[in-house]
């Protein structure tokens, strides 16, 4: 068993607080993604589980161990790093097997390790290359396989693909996933590439200034983020936000949008009943909304700014009072800029949040 438990877990550097109070658990086997914006401690997280940096507060169990306070080497991980970390003069089965010798273990294990790793990602045929004669992907796929060689039940990966152009990296993700699926090792994954965590992850742990805001499977994340951030944060594009006014209308309370009411389910009616006049705000996906070209009674009337084309959908730039948002139409659908629309909002869809605390409200 190679459970990994993250107990309470703080790291400071100085004054400032990378990681705050963290806790997690991946369970054995599991692909936990660590994703971001740049600063927010999610590396700083991964390299405290690996032993590159101490937790300063909170304990860390690998497999049941306390492993807090080991070296890396006691810790029985691997970990592929973002600059891929092989070395320049030695070829690529010496790379795959420096691991190996180093704890040393038998040489006919080593050569067998080495060419199942290099099958398993496709580089076979490059052990007598040295680095300086591959490319990113091929030097990538090296760095992959000396951690697989090690068949260490944890493997820790900090953003291994951000090197790699666009289409080397949808290829190499794919495979990487499968890959993983494959060795059934215990995975945690750092990215800030949002499509990249909801593609690859069986969980995903988004993190902001150093606290974990969610943990949940990608859909979950996705349609029912915690709060304004998560929304905001996942998704391309990511979830629209609109402000609206509470307002009480004889029994119930509705919140305008515009010039349009909309009526909160009844489990945030009681959530909203101190609010009458104040700020709220809803949050909605693009694809989430139904475009109309005629005027609907329950529909929100808006302008199209701009139509981005993009062959699947097309993406329009709308404004409602003050704010922009984002919408997804089917190709079909000929609209252009400067043309009036209406947007139905599914109630189902909506989600309602709490302006001051940014949280999405729940029943």
């Amino acid at each position: 068993m190679a459970e990994i438990v993250i107990e309470n877990v703080t790291k400071k550097f100085g004054d400032f607080v990378a990681v705050d109070n963290a806790n997690l658990t991946i369970t054995d086997k599991e692909f936990v993604v660590l994703v971001g914006p740049s600063g927010c401690g999610k590396t700083t997280l991964l390299r405290s589980i690996a032993g590159l940096g101490m937790a300063d507060e909170g304990r860390i169990l690998i497999g049941g161990r306390d492993v807090t306070y080991l070296p890396p080497r006691d810790r029985k991980i691997s970990m592929v790093f973002q600059s891929y970390a092989i070395f320049p003069h030695m070829k690529v089965y010496d790379n795959i097997a420096f691991g190996l010798k180093m704890t040393k273990v038998d040489k006919k294990e080593i050569e067998r390790r080495v060419r199942n790793a290099a099958e398993l990602l496709h580089i076979e045929n490059l052990l007598d290359r040295y680095p300086s004669n591959m490319s990113g992907g091929q030097r990538q796929r090296v760095a992959v396989a000396r951690a697989i060689a090690m068949q260490a039940e944890v493997l820790l990966m900090d953003e291994p693909l951000s090197n790699l152009d666009a289409l080397l990296r949808l290829e190499m993700r794919a495979e990487l996933k499968k890959l993983l699926n494959d060795i059934g090792a215990t995975t945690i994954y750092v990215t800030h590439d949002q499509i990249e965590a909801l593609s690859m992850g069986d969980r995903i742990a988004v993190m902001k200034d150093g606290v974990v805001q969610q943990i949940d499977q990608p859909t979950a994340i996705y349609d029912t983020p915690a709060n304004k951030f998560v929304g905001g944060f996942i998704g391309n594009p990511p979830m629209n936000f609109l402000s609206g006014q509470v307002q009480k209308q004889a029994n119930q309370y509705q919140v305008k949008v515009g010039d349009t009411l909309l009526t909160p389910p009844n489990f945030i009616q009681d959530q909203i009943k101190h609010k009458d006049g104040d700020t709220m705000t809803l949050g909605i996906r693009a694809e989430n909304m139904e475009t109309l070209v005629e005027p609907v009674e329950d529909a929100i009337p808006v302008k199209v700014d701009v139509v981005e084309p993009l062959g699947a959908q097309n993406l329009l730039t709308v404004s409602i009072g003050s704010d922009r948002i984002k919408v997804s139409t089917h190709p079909d659908l000929a609209v252009r800029a400067e043309q009036n629309v209406w947007l139905r909002f599914p109630a189902e869809k909506i989600r309602w949040i709490d302006t001051a605390s940014g949280k999405v409200l729940y029943g």
